[in-house]
């Protein structure tokens, strides 16, 4: 019998969920070259200002300060890294959790991920 699965209520489950979804990131095929090789990350600064930015979003607190769109600009990302990112991200939470938070958690990075996509094309179309 599989075990009820709980929803995301603290910032242990949120460091959960973002150091479970690094990982699936990091053996992603898209999305490993351009954090490792061409951002190259730093996952000792990254993974803590992931875990204040989504307890910011789903809790309204983690002190996290900054523009996280800016980053993204210089990235040599489209559509494809978007949906594949969402894809992994969802899929985390939903391994992971379920409940309000859960749905709030995947609601969120949707909105992220449009914005982001749609602010980067509307950029690059700019440029041409």
């Amino acid at each position: 019998m599989e075990a009820t699965k709980q929803d995301i209520k603290n910032e242990e489950d949120i460091k959960l969920l973002v150091d479970t979804f690094y990982d699936k990131v990091n053996q992603n095929i898209l999305l490993s070259p351009i954090f490792n090789d061409f951002a190259h990350v730093n996952w000792e600064s990254h993974l803590p200002t992931m875990y204040r930015f989504w307890n910011g979003i789903l809790f309204g607190e983690g002190g996290y300060k900054g523009s996280p769109f800016e980053k993204h600009i210089p990235l040599p990302i489209d559509k494809t890294h978007f949906e594949n990112w969402l894809i992994l991200f969802k899929e985390t939470v939903d391994a992971l959790f379920e409940g309000n938070k859960a749905d709030e958690a995947k609601q969120r990075a949707t909105i992220i991920a449009y914005t982001f996509q749609s602010k980067l094309e509307y950029m690059n179309n700019k440029k041409k």
